[in-house]
């Protein structure tokens, strides 16, 4: 049962957008879930992961890159790509897989290309920062996501930037995008809810382990929803 109340909830997502407004930001905020956990030791506890797709794209403008095969770099749809023959010309040299990792927020990649990552990136990656896929390749959580041919590649983009993922590391606070101040207030609400239900399905004593949940955006102040 949720224990996020309603009114507070739509007051904090009213309250951002209208800040937002008053403020004309040069650019589009982020509306980001600051979750504070409670009874539970990082050290000691299993640290959980998981991902949830959202109703509502919290990051529209998200960069995605594509480790295509011939396929699908048919499908001109705007992304960044790159092809075996190039992952070959990076020739593990960790310095410049490190960079790609960290100038996209996520990665896609076709089954032909994906099965080859590891060896042509090499294991030695994970001391680069590189997390990876069984030995290694791009570490900071961002090994590529599979795309079958069966599949369509721009609903597989929309997929990926519907996602949110939440995984308690070494503190016991986090934070992940929910929405845009360009969203509406519904969608933003939507969003929310889900989020917050799908964490503490996470948590091992649910909403016990909740301490404290915030909405800000990139710009603006923090709303206590919890």
């Amino acid at each position: 049962m949720s224990k996020l109340q309603s009114d507070a909830l739509r007051e904090a997502i009213i309250g951002i957008v209208a800040d937002s407004k008053e403020k004309n930001r040069k650019f589009m905020e982020t509306i980001e879930l600051q979750i504070g956990l409670k009874k539970y030791d990082p050290q000691k506890d299993k640290r959980f992961s998981g991902s949830v797709k959202l109703p509502h794209i919290p990051r529209p403008k998200m960069k995605i890159y594509m480790l295509g095969d011939a396929q699908h770099a048919e499908e001109k749809i705007g992304l960044d790509w790159m092809d075996v023959e190039a992952l070959k010309k990076l020739n593990k040299n960790k310095k410049l897989v490190k960079k790609l990792a960290k100038k996209y927020h996520a990665f896609l990649a076709s089954e032909a290309v994906i099965k080859q990552i590891p060896r042509l990136l090499g294991p030695g990656l994970n001391k680069a920062g590189m997390n990876c896929y069984v030995v290694c390749p791009l570490n900071l959580g961002k090994f590529p996501t599979l795309v079958t041919h069966q599949e369509s590649l721009e609903s597989k983009v929309n997929e990926t930037k519907a996602m949110v993922k939440f995984q308690l590391k070494k503190v016991l606070c986090m934070g992940v995008a929910v929405g845009n101040v360009s969203m509406e207030e519904k969608q933003i609400f939507q969003n929310v809810q889900l989020s917050v239900n799908f964490l503490v399905s996470l948590l091992k004593k649910n909403w016990q382990n909740v301490r404290c949940l915030y909405l800000k955006s990139t710009m603006g102040k923090s709303y206590r929803v919890f």
